[in-house]
C-alpha cells in the first residue's frame, strides 16, 4: 500500500487515541503503520534529505494540525492524548478529517492564516488536486527539482568543455573527495601514462600507498562493455588493482555487469553521478541561498 498523505492520517490518529490514554509518537507510528498495512520498506522510506522517514514526517504533521485544531493535546515530550473536542468529533461519526474539516475551528483558522494564500474563487481547476504534502516534503521536493536542473546544466557544460578542461575538472573533483594527495601532485600525475585505455593516474591517499588509474571520456553515446574490457586490460598491463572510468554519458548494463565480475576494482561514474558529486563537493558552483530548518527543543522547556 502507498504511504498515506498526512490528511489521510488525520482520522485514524484520533481514533487510535480514542481510549483516552496517553500515547507516545512511537506507539502512534506502529499502530498507524499497521492500520495502513505498510511494509517495513514503506515505513523506512526516507525523505530526499535522508534525515527522516516519510511516514514519520506525515504522522508528525497530522498530529500537529490536529493539535492546532484542539482535537489532541501534547502532555509531555513525544506524548499526547485526545481532548474532549476530539472525542466529540469521533462521536459524530465523521468519515473523514482533513484541512477543510478542521477549518471549522477558529484556532485552526488562525493557524492557517499564516500559510500561503488560497486561490481566488474565479480560478477554475482543470486537473485533480494534487496530494497535499507536508512542509518538509514541499521544501525538499523544490530543492530536489532545483538540484536536478543544476545537474542537467553542469552535464551540458562538461560536454561543451575542452578535453583539457574536462581533465582538470575530473582531477579537481577527485582531490576534493580526498584522493590524489595535494592538488599539485594530482596535476603532475594526470596524463603521464601513455598506455592505451588509461588517461592518467592519481594517488589514492596523501601517502601514495596505492595508485588509481583513470579513464575520463566526454562521450554522448552509451559506454559499452568493450570499452570497460579495454580499460581492464590496461590495468592488468600495469599490474594495477583499481581504476575509475568517468564519462559524461552513461554505461550499458553489460558494462556494469562486467565491472562487477572482474578481479580489478573498477568504479563506473556516469554523467548523473558525476554531476551529483560536483554539486555535493561545490565544484563549479557557488551558493545562491541558504535556508536553515529548525525544530523546537522540548528539553529546553522542561523543568527539572
Amino acid at each position: 500500500m502507498a504511504i498515506p498523505d498526512y490528511q489521510d492520517i488525520m482520522l485514524p490518529l484520533p481514533q487510535f487515541l480514542g481510549d483516552q490514554q496517553e500515547h507516545s509518537l512511537r506507539e502512534a507510528y506502529d499502530s498507524l503503520g499497521d492500520h495502513f498495512e505498510l511494509s517495513q520498506e514503506e515505513r523506512k522510506e526516507l525523505l530526499p534529505s535522508g534525515q527522516q522517514e516519510v511516514f514519520h514526517n506525515r504522522v508528525g504533521w497530522a498530529r500537529n494540525y490536529l493539535r492546532k485544531a484542539g482535537l489532541i493535546v501534547s502532555t509531555r515530550r513525544g506524548c499526547f492524548h485526545i481532548t474532549p473536542r476530539g472525542l466529540a468529533t469521533l462521536s459524530e461519526g465523521v468519515q473523514n478529517i482533513d484541512n477543510q474539516y478542521l477549518s471549522q475551528f477558529q484556532e485552526f483558522r488562525d493557524f492557517r492564516s499564516i500559510k500561503r494564500e488560497k486561490k481566488t474563487d474565479n480560478e477554475t481547476q482543470t486537473e485533480p488536486a494534487p496530494v497535499e504534502v507536508t512542509p518538509e516534503e514541499a521544501l525538499e521536493g523544490a530543492y530536489q527539482s532545483l538540484r536536478d536542473e543544476l545537474a542537467h546544466e553542469i552535464i551540458q557544460q562538461l560536454k561543451s568543455s575542452s578535453p583539457g578542461l574536462f581533465e582538470k575538472i575530473v582531477i579537481e573533483l577527485l582531490v576534493k573527495m580526498g584522493y590524489g594527495g595535494s592538488r599539485r601532485d594530482a596535476g603532475q600525475a594526470i596524463g603521464k601514462s601513455g598506455d592505451e585505455g588509461i588517461d592518467g593516474i592519481i594517488k589514492e591517499d596523501r601517502l601514495g600507498l596505492d595508485i588509481i588509474y583513470i579513464q575520463a571520456k566526454k562521450w554522448e553515446n552509451t559506454v559499452g562493455r568493450p570499452e570497460i574490457q579495454k580499460f581492464a586490460g590496461a590495468l592488468q598491463g600495469q599490474r594495477a588493482r583499481k581504476g575509475i572510468f568517468i564519462t559524461t554519458s552513461n554505461f550499458s548494463n553489460e558494462a556494469h555487469e562486467y565491472a562487477l565480475r572482474i578481479d580489478s576494482k573498477i568504479v563506473l561514474i556516469d554523467g548523473d553521478v558525476l554531476s551529483q558529486l560536483m554539486i555535493d563537493h561545490n565544484l563549479g558552483f557557488s551558493p545562491a541561498a541558504t535556508y536553515e530548518i529548525k525544530r523546537i527543543d522540548s528539553d529546553y522547556f522542561t523543568e527539572e
